[in-house]
């Protein structure tokens, strides 16, 4: 394994100069590590949101209609202006 190791390693050196030249110290970009992290949040996203659209189409709900109030049970319960021990004010 020593002859690739050496192969890899002089067209390494012979790459480096070319790399320099064009290196910009004040830019900096993502490259491709940054691309590959974009891709995988944006691939956990869609299967998360086709996770919940599946999930979302197993809810069966039936929303009942609200119940009317119930008249008092008993005749002789307060008016509504009685105050705290049912006199009227």
């Amino acid at each position: 394994m020593a002859p690739v190791t050496s192969t890899f390693g002089t067209a390494a050196a012979q790459l480096v100069p070319l790399a320099v030249k064009d290196l910009d110290e004040n830019k900096v970009t993502p490259g491709l590590l940054g691309f590959v992290i974009f891709a995988c949040i944006g691939f956990a996203l869609w299967w998360l949101m086709k996770n919940m659209a599946k999930q979302f189409k197993k809810i069966d709900f039936e929303e009942t209609p609200p119940q009317e109030p119930q008249a008092p049970a008993a005749a002789g319960a307060p008016a509504s202006g009685s105050g705290k021990d049912g006199r009227e004010e």
